[in-house]
């Protein structure tokens, strides 16, 4: 009898391996050299670079991480940061800066006299958008007025409408029951 040999699963791990709180995986990227903020750990979960586990817990959720995840992640980082990075100081700036401190003939006299400076003018186009503005706010003022004159004059009417359908209202109910009378 011949039995077929059937690949099992990997296994992944056990629960017992997601140990780790945010804050405990900051502290590995902090003494590794790299530190992070909590939510950069919380994006490497997301984004499953970190192997990690989303529970409920009363105040809401919050991740388990595996250390093994974390101290691989950490070796990934540092072979891929190349020696340039953000953390290590550039002695070039330093030497420009060095240099500058030393340059005492930076403190020329002047070729001219001391004079105050004038006042500030506007200059041509300057008032020549301030006269376009003024137009503007003139025409717009005046179109306030038109408009506040026909209001006025539609609510005239509305009041004359209002009181002749009151007069039209009052003769209908009068003639309503003289011809119940009538009829």
């Amino acid at each position: 009898m011949e039995t077929i040999d059937t690949s099992r699963l990997v296994a992944t791990g056990s629960d017992s391996d997601f140990t780790l709180t945010i804050e405990d995986a900051l502290a590995l990227y902090a003494t590794a050299g790299i530190p992070r903020t909590p939510r950069s750990i919380q994006r490497y979960c997301a984004k499953q670079h970190l192997s990690s586990r989303r529970i409920e817990t009363e105040f809401g959720e919050k991740y388990l991480i595996t250390r093994a995840s974390v101290e691989k992640h950490i070796a990934y980082i540092k072979e891929v940061t190349p020696a340039t990075s953000r953390d290590v100081s550039r002695p070039v700036a330093t030497d420009v800066a060095a240099e500058n401190k030393d340059d005492t003939l930076r403190q020329e006299v002047p070729t001219t006299h001391d004079q105050s400076r004038p006042v500030a003018t506007t200059p041509p186009e300057d008032s020549r958008y301030v006269a376009a503005l003024e137009r503007e706010n003139e025409f717009l003022r005046g179109q306030v007025v038109v408009k506040d004159t026909q209001i006025g004059e539609l609510t005239e009417r509305a009041r004359e409408t209002n009181h002749l359908l009151a007069g039209l209202q009052k003769i209908l109910t009068l003639g309503s029951p003289n011809e119940r009378r009538d009829g």
